[in-house]
């Protein structure tokens, strides 16, 4: 589809096709989101490699891992209530502002987790002190990954706003590409015993380099044409939360079930699947981090491509193809691992990680196209903030004991793939938004308690 020509264009969407604005803006955005998911996925890996001996050396080795999982799922639980607070005042107060805070506390507990003591030195205290730092962790994300969409999706032309959000999707392999390198340089330099003992630390606290530059980027940044909308019509949300409930509960709901899939299925290749091939088939450990580095290169690329698709045929049939194809490939991902060979590891993680691109490049603009203009970030990230509660937070601690009751890969298959149908379900409920103007401003007062007007709201719940 073609763009509409710029004479017949408001001055907002004749901004938005500025190259060099847009340029500008979805640098910042990938920036910020590769520094954050970085924070986020260095703790995954971690939690695979060495916090169950750090934080749990007392357990039983199954158990500690099932434990660091856990407290890597707490995260998850405070992203749902990071999405809300920040998307109150990314919808009450702007979009960039909450982006910048977010970075800075994301920042700042992935530093203080890499200076943690371990549990040899001050007892129960360092699991305590490392759970409470990965919750804040968790609300720094719930309000940036919606922040970044929105600035890029917001500010877009019509015709590439799936592909200009695919490029904040980026940011996933991205950060998890970096914390791999980072982990697989520090194993590198040193064996496992230096490992356990400080080298885990190295990456945590090397990513305020990061923060930095994605903070210094973020600082020049405009406001989305959207909520400069919202702002001069006076129609701001009292409530955004509550209004979000009252008037889009259900694509809250089903956005973030047909989201789920995204989480289960990324977080099986990064985390689970480490596990998984470390300590139940003997794979070494750089093999591992080589594999996962190795399929976030093929997302970095068909991610994005599958996000310019979706702006030609639609955001529902690339990402119901992509989860599909997570069916599909949830058996044999395991069956390519169990072979045993180094080189199927490889064509199985590339594989399941085109079908999660498919899946995932569209969704952050198929989830913005649900909600109107005054609640969209909060409506935007507790969506997809509640689907990483539902698919990634308890994906690695499932898959785990999954595999001691079991002891069959199988049962992990099972479970991706109903993760992958449950979502298919869901997206087949919600509307397509490809078409839709996102600019439409609901001016009803949210205390008054009246529906959205109609262009801003039906279009969004499948017919």
């Amino acid at each position: 589809m073609s763009a509409t020509p710029s004479s017949a264009l408001s001055p907002a969407e004749s901004g938005r096709l500025d190259r060099a604005k847009m340029r500008k803006i979805s640098t910042a955005s990938v920036i910020g989101t590769t520094v954050e998911w970085y924070d986020l996925f260095l703790f995954g890996t971690a939690s695979a490699l060495v916090f169950n001996q750090v934080f749990f050396p007392d357990l039983d080795p199954a158990v500690g891992t099932i434990l660091s999982f856990l407290t890597f799922a707490s995260a998850y639980l405070a992203r749902i209530v990071g999405a809300i607070l920040f998307g109150h005042f990314g919808d009450r107060l702007g979009r960039k502002s909450m982006l910048l805070i977010s970075l800075i506390t994301m920042g700042a507990a992935t530093l203080s987790i890499g200076l943690i003591p371990d549990f040899a030195t001050i007892g129960i205290a360092a699991p305590f002190i490392l759970l409470t730092l990965r919750v804040i962790q968790g609300l720094a994300l719930g309000g940036e990954w919606g922040g970044a969409v929105l600035m890029t999706v917001e500010h877009a032309p019509s015709a590439k706003r799936g592909w200009y959000g695919s490029l904040v999707q980026v940011g996933v392999p991205a950060g998890t590409l970096i914390a791999n390198m980072a982990f697989l340089v520090v194993t590198a330099m040193i064996d496992d015993e230096a490992l356990v003992a400080w080298g885990w630390r190295v990456p945590f606290i090397g990513s305020i380099i990061l923060v930095a530059v994605g903070i210094y980027i973020r600082l020049n940044i405009e406001e989305t044409p959207s909520f400069r909308k919202v702002r001069e019509r006076g129609a701001k949300a009292k409530l955004p939360f509550a209004y979000l409930i009252r008037h889009y509960w259900k694509q809250v709901l089903l956005g973030g079930i047909a989201t789920l899939s995204t989480g289960s299925t990324f977080t099986l290749l990064v985390a689970s699947g480490v596990n998984y091939g470390t300590s139940e088939l003997g794979h070494s450990s750089d093999l591992m981090l080589w594999a996962v580095l190795v399929a976030c290169i093929v997302a970095l690329f068909a991610i994005p491509a599958f996000g310019r698709l979706s702006d030609r045929v639609g955001r529902k049939p690339v990402i119901a193809g992509g989860i599909i194809a997570e069916v599909v490939l949830a058996f044999p991902f395991f069956w390519l691992l169990d072979t045993g060979s180094d080189a199927m590891v490889f064509v199985a993680y590339a594989l399941m990680m085109l079908a999660f691109s498919a899946n995932y490049g569209p969704i952050a603009t198929f989830l913005a196209e649900l909600f109107g203009s005054k609640i969209r970030y909060s409506g935007l990230s507790v969506a997809y903030m509640l689907s990483g509660l539902l698919g990634s937070a308890i994906t690695p601690a499932i898959t785990v004991a999954l595999l001691s009751i079991t002891g069959q890969s199988s049962s992990i298959a099972w479970y991706v793939g109903g993760a992958a149908v449950l979502s298919l379900i869901a997206l087949l409920l919600l509307a397509e938004g490809l078409h839709k103007n996102i600019d439409v401003v609901d001016t009803e007062d949210s205390s008054a308690g009246d529906a959205p007007v109609r262009d801003d709201l039906p279009e969004a719940v499948g017919r």
